[in-house]
């Protein structure tokens, strides 16, 4: 009898949880985290610790623990959405919107699709690859893998929620203008003889993107996937970048960098451009430093240069394009983007003055 109960109980259907309640619960606990994270450190911070508010070590302690959450918060939140897009455009749906359009207009619509479809830098190669051998233009081409990288979704996303819409806004309009503007001015060099010959030769097939078509519950999988495969690799960028942040906010004073970084020093810019270009950094370990220097002070435009300079001519990037370009291309790249992130942070410094 014990037997024939415990067969009933196996071949009895499971309950299954419908995907939206389980991404309604989510979001609700998601909420209540984000909501509470001020009071909670406050409380942990200033009396469970008992450091003084205002004190040099508590301010960096508070810093430390609130940024960490926030961040990780806004993450997850974010690369999960990317992650749901990104099952439903693939990297041959977006070369099928550039193939055959014209310099101007497809560097337009190659930097919106940039910012629509976010692609990290192992994906340079293969991604151009694809893009030339099915006739895109070389400077539309261009003009997606500069702003791939440098205006995406999450980094849109922590601008809006470290520094608010204002410097969001700013950031976006400025990267968009860099990647229209690089890819435009590389395209009218004819620049073609210095990509590798074998890249033209590349037949790339049409895909399969309507053979399978996933369900919803496959797309927040791979929304989850995203979320713990990015935090996996970024941990360790994050946690530096807000360890450092902390101890600028903690305990560098503000003349330091009005003195040597401020709105009225004319070097700034070139000096933040020239450090970020060499430097390979994540989004996430740069943005916190940026958010403790934009509260020292630091003018605005210098802070976007060296946070461009840094995303957008990332060194794996570089070494990856090796592969397809020749190291000329690569150093007039190099110039020519370097070479718009210097006048657009000069440009922000003049017309905003210090930090928005």
């Amino acid at each position: 009898m014990n037997r024939s109960m415990y067969v009933d109980e196996r071949r009895r259907p499971r309950l299954r949880v419908p995907p939206i309640a389980i991404l309604l619960a989510a979001s609700a606990l998601w909420t209540v985290a984000w909501i509470g994270n001020a009071p909670f450190f406050d409380w942990v911070v200033h009396r469970a610790f008992g450091l003084t508010e205002g004190g040099r070590l508590g301010d960096a302690v508070h810093f430390f623990l609130y940024d960490t959450v926030k961040i990780a918060l806004l993450l997850t939140a974010v690369i999960f959405a990317v992650g749901v897009l990104r099952s439903f455009v693939s990297v041959e749906r977006t070369r099928a919107v550039l193939g055959g359009r014209r310099r101007g207009i497809g560097n337009v619509l190659a930097a919106l699709l940039g910012v629509a479809t976010p692609f990290c830098s192992c994906s340079a190669v293969p991604v151009f690859l694809g893009f030339v051998a099915a006739g895109v233009p070389l400077g539309v081409t261009l003009s997606f893998l500069i702003a791939s990288p440098l205006v995406d979704v999450v980094t849109i996303t922590l601008l809006l929620g470290l520094f608010g819409w204002q410097v969001a806004v700013i950031y976006v309009v400025a990267g968009l203008t860099l990647a229209i503007v690089g890819g435009f001015v590389l395209g009218r060099m004819n620049l073609e003889r210095w990509v590798e010959p074998f890249v033209f030769e590349t037949r790339v097939g049409s895909g399969g993107d309507a053979e399978h078509r996933p369900s919803w519950g496959d797309r927040f999988r791979i929304g989850w996937d995203e979320v713990v495969d990015v935090l996996r690799r970024i941990w360790p960028y994050l946690l530096v970048g807000i360890g450092l942040g902390a101890a600028i906010h903690g305990w560098i004073p503000d003349a330091f960098f009005a003195r040597w970084a401020g709105p009225d020093q004319a070097l700034a810019v070139p000096i933040a451009v020239l450090m970020g270009v060499p430097l390979y950094a994540n989004v996430a370990g740069v943005i916190p430093m940026i958010e403790a220097l934009h509260a020292k002070g630091l003018a605005i435009g210098t802070l976007l240069a060296f946070m461009m300079a840094v995303v957008a001519l990332s060194l794996p990037e570089m070494i990856l394009l090796r592969r397809v370009l020749r190291p000329r291309l690569i150093g007039l790249f190099v110039l020519v983007v370097a070479s718009g992130i210097l006048l657009l942070g000069i440009g922000l410094n003049l017309t905003l003055g210090g930090a928005t």
